[in-house]
């Protein structure tokens, strides 16, 4: 369910190389083509550059780059998946025309479709399974189809080509972090993305998402105000530690800090059930498992939490369990731990296949 503002997913490459620029790291993963499979071969996570509206392409540039060293080389084509607060997903019902002629009518109209002015943004569509009755077009009429969505602003995707550019590399896709999950999860996990109501969380470190999918279509996506830093900061500030150590807290001895963790995952417990509520009143379906990626993820008690505030079971899930894994030894070793951290950047990889 790739939505790219810039390239195209329909090419079949040999192999790509995906870059998930969050907030509090930016992380990489090299996927290849191995006959049918697709196979993990390497990954990389370091530290992103502190958040400044003045930041330069170049100094982004450097940032990718310093990655992607730490990747180890892999060609010069990358898919970029932008943030979720520099993209934007929505669902419209759009003429029937190819996606093309979408993207050329949003741009002139965004608020016919969207409900909202978006002046100087990129846009692109995926059609969702057409309902047969919507091909019976009053007369003189244009049947209609249901899209979702993908955009961004096109400053914003410049500057990832200047910043790509910069440092000798060509951003061949670039795409949003609403979605890639969603990529990740069919391929993990095919049966219960085809057959059941699942939603997806993915805990960014400023941000996180809920998808809810119905049979495999992406029916509602959501940006949640609350992230990992939230319960990073409250741990520390109770404890009066660092933030590094108030994070190997958070994941490592959460019980050790269950009265303060708990008042702090309340109100995303809320967010989150609202969310699903909203849904089941709608499409009058039961959501019957939410499945959690993200640094956050990792922590079986944040997980246990939530689950008691949604009242669904809830478990994390592994992203690179639909990959065949040629890792080098010593990124075997840890993969199923950190896997819940590149969700993202594996289905920015999957998706540009």
């Amino acid at each position: 369910m790739a939505l790219p503002f810039l390239g195209s997913s329909a090419k079949r490459r040999d192999q790509i190389v995906a870059v998930d620029l969050g907030a509090r790291q930016t992380k990489a993963v090299h996927l290849q083509r191995k006959g049918e499979q697709l196979s993990l071969t390497s990954y990389s996570m370091v530290d992103a550059p502190v958040y400044d509206k003045n930041l330069t392409p170049e100094a982004l540039g450097d940032n990718i780059k310093k990655c992607l060293d730490s990747l180890g080389s892999h060609g010069k084509q990358v898919a970029i998946v932008l943030g979720v607060n520099d993209s934007l997903v929505r669902h419209a019902e759009m003429p029937m025309v190819p996606v093309p002629d979408m993207r050329s009518m949003l741009k002139v109209g965004a608020k016919n479709y969207l409900q909202q002015d978006l002046p100087d943004h990129l846009f692109d569509c995926h059609m969702l399974p057409i309902n047969p009755d919507a091909l019976k077009a009053e007369p003189g009429k244009s049947p209609k189809c249901r899209v979702i969505v993908g955009g961004a602003k096109r400053e914003m995707v410049e500057n990832m080509q200047k910043a790509t550019k910069h440092v000798g590399l060509n951003a061949v896709v670039v795409t949003s972090a609403l979605v890639s999950p969603v990529n990740a999860f069919e391929l993990a996990m095919p049966e219960i993305f085809s057959k059941e109501v699942v939603a997806l969380v993915d805990f960014g470190y400023k941000s996180s998402t809920i998808t809810i999918l119905l049979s495999g279509e992406l029916i509602l996506s959501r940006v949640v105000g609350f992230g990992a830093a939230k319960l990073t900061t409250g741990i520390a500030e109770s404890m009066g530690v660092t933030t590094a150590e108030a994070e190997g807290i958070k994941v490592g001895m959460p019980q050790e800090v269950e009265s303060t963790l708990q008042p702090l995952l309340t109100p995303l417990g809320r967010e989150l059930r609202a969310s699903i509520d909203f849904f089941e009143h709608q499409q009058d379906k039961t959501v019957s498992q939410v499945f959690f990626s993200g640094g956050s993820a990792r922590s079986n008690y944040i997980v246990e939490a939530l689950q008691a505030e949604l009242m669904v079971p809830c478990k994390s899930w592994n992203p690179a369990s639909g990959l065949g894994l040629a890792l080098p030894p010593a990124q075997t070793g840890e993969i199923e731990q950190v896997a819940p951290q590149l969700a993202v950047a594996i289905g920015g990889a999957v998706g540009s296949f």
